[in-house]
């Protein structure tokens, strides 16, 4: 069996604004990202919390960033007392993600994504990057447009959630969004097929097993609690 060989660590370039005197080492691009967005590094009041440790006691890493995500590495202080590195996942941007459930006719919208990560297709709503300069809902819409060709007449905020808090840092934004039409899908997403399907037949795949995504799901419950399943919109 051939022996399992250690990824180098990939630190790539640092936004301009870092400046030329930096020496864009991991710890380096860490207390940067510690200076510019210090709530990333927030810890709650009261007892239970895991904390991080900040310089002098020790620094954290960069361990990779591209263009659409960073990776950490926090100096964290347990409840117990016992010291330990935990890795977790933030967006590059400081704009939250977004994901758009498209409703065309009170029908969901799901599309075949296939996703790197699980290796596999999902069936999913539309997710995208945070945009600078545009409200979380103009990018929504913006989502639905380059990735359905499909103009809104309608956006509906349905609050947030966590995908993944045991290692993604950030919520995604949840909408839902009134469409007319499907148009040309967006090259290059990884999407193959589009499905309209009936709200309660969304839901049921949601129960049983073919859809899969957490943020699909969560927004299918929040959708239908917003009587956004019976109906479409009133006259």
């Amino acid at each position: 069996m051939t022996p399992a060989v250690p990824l180098p660590r990939s630190l790539l370039t640092l936004p301009a604004e870092v400046g030329d005197l930096m020496d864009h080492t991991p710890e380096s691009a860490y207390a940067h990202l510690r200076d510019t967005r210090p709530a990333l590094f927030s810890s709650p009041p009261g007892d239970g919390a895991i904390g991080i440790m900040h310089w002098p006691m020790t620094e954290g890493q960069v361990l990779h960033r591209d263009e659409e995500r960073v990776v950490l590495e926090d100096p964290v202080v347990l409840p117990d007392g016992r010291h330990e590195r935990l890795l977790r996942v933030l967006a590059a941007r400081p704009e939250p993600q977004v994901a758009v459930l498209p409703l065309l006719d009170a029908q969901v919208v799901l599309v075949d994504r296939f996703r790197h990560a699980a290796r596999t297709w999902t069936r999913e709503i539309l997710r995208g990057p945070g945009v600078a300069d545009v409200s979380d809902a103009q990018n929504a819409a913006g989502q639905l447009e380059d990735l359905l060709g499909a103009s809104t007449s309608e956006v509906i905020g349905l609050g947030q959630v966590h995908p993944d808090p045991a290692i993604l840092a950030e919520p995604v934004m949840l909408y839902a969004a009134r469409i007319d039409s499907v148009g040309e899908l967006g090259r290059g997403a990884g999407i193959r097929r589009v499905r309209v399907v009936a709200f309660a037949e969304a839901e049921q795949m949601a129960l049983t097993g073919q859809v899969t995504d957490a943020v699909t799901i969560t927004s299918l419950f929040r959708a239908r609690q917003a009587g956004l399943g019976e109906a479409g919109p009133a006259v």
